[in-house]
Order: structure tokens, then C-alpha cells, then sequence
């Protein structure tokens, strides 16, 4: 593996590492809150006092830094698969730490996603090297990347414009579509950012550049809109649907985006190419396997001191029966008067 490679590698295995703890360790903080206070689905902000969840909040930023760092390094196609490695480490802190069960299936998920991430590993293309963020900027007013730019553009228009506002509540592919298109332009203007910061360190100041500046208002308006409709997919779908649906396609697109604009497979062999994908469909196969074995949250118990008030007589066989105050309705005449009154 080339020195850069493995730096990379390093980075966006350590990113996981860091990213997937940080959900167990906010989880925590955020059962110890709620334990003494109202809870943040309730709309509470009582973690905010709790220092567990602030240990979590760092370890997520040092974990993203190091995700950013990583794309310095390494291509789009090694980095960006690697992130599935995070949902290991959250699944097996949360099997040991909050009691939550790791089945058979979900060991074996585990098992795909390290599989698959070291045939990545192996056959990842090197790192192009780039001297300056001009090179860079040439890289992105290529014809092909250009097309790619302003079909993504107008994909996002169209899915924001006519299909949020008829399909948004409705279809998922709707918000998880804005996310990933969108989301491979991130990781392209990112890397770009990412490469100017490094040649600065090194001695080369690539802050003079107006593309540099270019780069970084691009980056921030794509992770505020990538961002926004992740939300609105999370707050709207089941997470176990949205996580696997969401990585396949913002991996596939990135790679694809990547692949354009820095020719990650320029002068690579047809089976390392075909090695990669492998390995890129055995890390979603893996996610998708750890995501359906996941245990449903609980709900809690259910509320009915909304409901409007009923009283009921039944006559049979020349008999009356009057609602009596310690009646209970069935649950599933109480199911139908919630859907009548919530119309």
C-alpha cells in the first residue's frame, strides 16, 4: 500500500472508531439526563448538563476531523466506504455497554463490512499528487466534471422544487436523493479544501488563491443543505431505512464524482477496479444485514388523556348495559377512535 494510502487508511479507520463510540458515549449522557429530568424526545434539554454527552460531542469532532484529514491523503474510493466501519463499533459498545443484543445476523454484518473494507484496502488506487489548488481547480472545470456539476444542480432543483413538495412526506428518495447528490459535491470540495491546507503546511500558501475561497463557500453551503435534508429524512423515515438506503448512494455517487474529477482510475487494472466494487457492494451488503437485525425502540405507553370522552349503552337479548366509570375501552376500539380523532 502507498505511504499516502495507508495514512489515509489510518485516519478514516481511527474517524469510525471515534464516530461510532461517540454514539454509545451521547446515548449514555443522554440516559442520565433523561433519568433525572425530562427527556430530549420530549423536548428537554437537560443533557446539555450532563458531561457525558459533551465527552461524546468531542470524540464525534475529533472523529470527523480525522475523517476530513483522511481525504487529504487518500482517494474518495478507500476513505469514504471505510465510514460503514463506524456501525461495527457502535453495534458491539452498545452490545457490551447498554445491554443491547448483538444477534447472529448482525455478527455476521460485522463480519461483511471488515471483509469487505479490506478488499477495498487492497486494491484502492494511489493518490494523485497535486502541487497547488490551481491543478485542482482545472481538475474541477473539466467537461465531464462540469456535466456532472450541473446535472447534479438540476437534479437537486427538481427533487427541492416539484418532488419535495408533492412526494417529500411519502417517497424516502426524495430527501435521501438531495442528501447524496449533493453530498458527493461536499466530499469533492472538501478534498480540494483539505489538499490546500496540507501544501499551505508544507510551505506553499494557498491562501492568496481565490480557489481556494471558492472551494470552502462551496463546502459550507453543501454540508448546510446535505445537513438539512438528512434531518428532514431521519425526522420523516425509520432510521434503519434511511442509514443503509442513504450510504449506498451518497458511496456510490462520491466514488463516481471522484473517479471524474481526480481520475482515481486512471492507469488501474481491470481487476482492481472490479475488486473495489466487490468490496463496495460486500460493505453494503454488511450494513444493510447489521441495520434489519437491529431491535425496535421501544414506544412508550400510550396517552389517551386526549381523547374525547365516550359513554356507551349495548342492548341485547332485551338487557342494557351502561358504561361504568372503571370500564376500559378495547385497545382496538380505542385504536379507531384515535385515527377518527386525529383526522
Amino acid at each position: 500500500m502507498h505511504t499516502d494510502n495507508l495514512i489515509g487508511f489510518g485516519l478514516a479507520v481511527g474517524s469510525s472508531a471515534f464516530i461510532g463510540s461517540s454514539f454509545i458515549i451521547k446515548k449514555k449522557g443522554l440516559q442520565r439526563a433523561g433519568a433525572s429530568g425530562s427527556r430530549a424526545s420530549s423536548g428537554g434539554y437537560r443533557y446539555l448538563l450532563e458531561p457525558l454527552w459533551w465527552i461524546g460531542m468531542v470524540t464525534m469532532i475529533v472523529g470527523e476531523f480525522a475523517n476530513f484529514v483522511a481525504y487529504i491523503y487518500a482517494p474518495a474510493v478507500l476513505v469514504t466506504p471505510l465510514g460503514a466501519l463506524s456501525i461495527i463499533v457502535s453495534a458491539v459498545l452498545a452490545h457490551l455497554l447498554l445491554k443491547e443484543k448483538l444477534q447472529k445476523l448482525g455478527i455476521l454484518g460485522c463480519i461483511l463490512c471488515i471483509v469487505g473494507s479490506t478488499i477495498i484496502v487492497l486494491h484502492a488506487p494511489a493518490e494523485r499528487s497535486l502541487s497547488s489548488v490551481e491543478e485542482i481547480w482545472k481538475l474541477a472545470l473539466q467537461p465531464a466534471f462540469l456535466l456532472y456539476t450541473a446535472s447534479a444542480v438540476a437534479l437537486v432543483w427538481v427533487l427541492v422544487l416539484y418532488c419535495e413538495p408533492r412526494y417529500g412526506q411519502t417517497n424516502i428518495m426524495v430527501y435521501i436523493g438531495v442528501c447524496s447528490v449533493i453530498g458527493s459535491l461536499t466530499v469533492m470540495s472538501i478534498k480540494a479544501v483539505g489538499i490546500a491546507i496540507r501544501l499551505t503546511i508544507e510551505g506553499s500558501s494557498q491562501v492568496a488563491h481565490f480557489q481556494t475561497w471558492v472551494f470552502v463557500m462551496v463546502a459550507a453551503s453543501c454540508i448546510i443543505t446535505q445537513l438539512n435534508y438528512l434531518n428532514k429524512a431521519l425526522d420523516t423515515f425509520n432510521t434503519a431505512v434511511v442509514s443503509p438506503i442513504y450510504y449506498a448512494m451518497f458511496t456510490s455517487l462520491t466514488i463516481f464524482a471522484s473517479a471524474i474529477m481526480f481520475k482515481d482510475w486512471a492507469g488501474q487494472s481491470a481487476s482492481s477496479i472490479v475488486s473495489v466494487l466487490c468490496g463496495f457492494i460486500t460493505v453494503l451488503s454488511g450494513k444493510m444485514v447489521l441495520h434489519s437485525t437491529r431491535d425496535p425502540e421501544n414506544t412508550a405507553a400510550a396517552d389517551y388523556s386526549a381523547l374525547p370522552q365516550i359513554s356507551w349503552r349495548v342492548h341485547a337479548n332485551g338487557e342494557i348495559w351502561k358504561q361504568k366509570d372503571n370500564d376500559e375501552l378495547h385497545p382496538e376500539f380505542v385504536a379507531i377512535i384515535r385515527q377518527e380523532h386525529f383526522k
